[in-house]
Order: C-alpha cells, then structure tokens, then sequence
C-alpha cells in the first residue's frame, strides 16, 4: 500500500480540457479533465509557497502549502462549525415548529425570534454540508491566483 509521508500532502493538478453547459431550462454541466498527482512537502511551521507546473500545456502554478498542525487545526474548526450548523437547524426548526404552530389572540404578532429562526433554518440547512465537506476534504494546499490563460486549472486533494 502507498502511504504518504508525513511531511508532505498529495495533490492533483487539474487541467480542465472543456466545459460545457447544455439546456435552458434544465442545465447541465459537464466537465472534462486531465489530471496528474503532486507530492508536495509541507513547511514545519507557517506556510511556503511551491510551484507546480502542468502536464498538459506546461503553465506554472502557485499554490501556497500550510503547515501540517494548522491544516489539522483549520480542519477541525470547519468540522466543529459543521456540527455548530446542525444543532443551530434542529434547535430553530424546533422553535419555529412551536412558536408558529401556536394560535394568537387578535392583534398579537409573533415573538421577534420567529423570523430570525426561519432565517437560520435556511442558513444552516445549506452551511452545515458545506462545512461539513471542505473540513472533510482540506489539506492545506491552495492555488493562488493566476493570470487568465491559467484559470483552466485546479488543485484537487488526492483521496485516499
């Protein structure tokens, strides 16, 4: 089995060949890609920035890499604020459930919370998978931005 080393993050240069969208009133997208894996080391402390050239049209990119310890750290934050989104749902659909099954006597309005619950139902219910997902999927590696013929490209974490 190929384990990674410690001090180093794989990652996979993406180059995005085509993409395409198709439909008016349903769209659909496709996206083809061509990809090849990097190992790139990870500083000891704070963050370094490396340059990973592509494959397919030889363009150099720059991606900045974190150090390990604040790629966990990062990781944990999104992971906790993840779990922070699902409990804030189940509490304000909770309240929202109680407070707008109530009937009121004429000329009273609902609690001021009411709205603000409705709102971070909404809120949540798109934040906590979202969260969830990039706290799941970070590995520290980021791309900084390029030029315009550079924008074809990606760096995607490597699953293992």
């Amino acid at each position: 089995m190929n384990r990674p080393i410690a001090s180093t993050v794989e990652v996979s240069v993406r180059h995005i060949l085509s993409d395409r969208t198709t439909g008016f009133l349903t769209r659909t997208r496709r996206i083809t890609w061509r990809d090849s894996l990097y190992r790139v080391p990870r500083p000891a402390s704070g963050t370094q920035s490396v340059e990973l050239t592509c494959p397919v049209c030889d363009a150099s990119l720059l991606a900045e890499v974190r150090a390990h310890a604040r790629t966990r750290r990062t990781s944990a934050v999104l992971l906790v604020l993840a779990a922070v989104s699902v409990i804030v749902f189940f509490l304000a659909f909770a309240y929202a459930i109680h407070e707008g099954g109530r009937t009121l006597p004429e000329g009273q309005s609902l609690p001021t919370l009411f709205p603000v619950s409705i709102v971070s139902i909404f809120v949540t219910f798109v934040a906590a998978p979202v969260l969830l997902l990039k706290g799941r999927h970070y590995n520290g590696v980021t791309m900084l931005d390029a030029p315009k013929p550079r924008r074809m490209h990606g760096i995607m974490p490597v699953r293992g």
